[in-house]
């Protein structure tokens, strides 16, 4: 895996649209099961991992 293949938290919470604070209230929560790796003390997340994750979730809404 490469560096451009891993996103920082910065990057993954633009990427989903929230804050990254947010992001890592998921992660440490479980609330969503957000691919991530730490690299070191560094959390990371694998950049294909999370777009698979992203187009896997449900979409909110109802259909008429």
């Amino acid at each position: 895996m490469t560096q451009a293949e891993l996103m920082t938290p910065d990057q993954a919470a633009n990427l989903l649209g929230v804050s990254p604070r947010t992001l890592a209230a998921w992660r440490c929560t479980g609330r969503y099961s957000v691919p991530y790796i730490k690299v070191g003390s560094k959390v990371r997340y694998p950049r294909e991992q999370l777009n698979e994750w992203l187009s896997n979730r449900p979409t909110g809404g109802s259909q008429a």
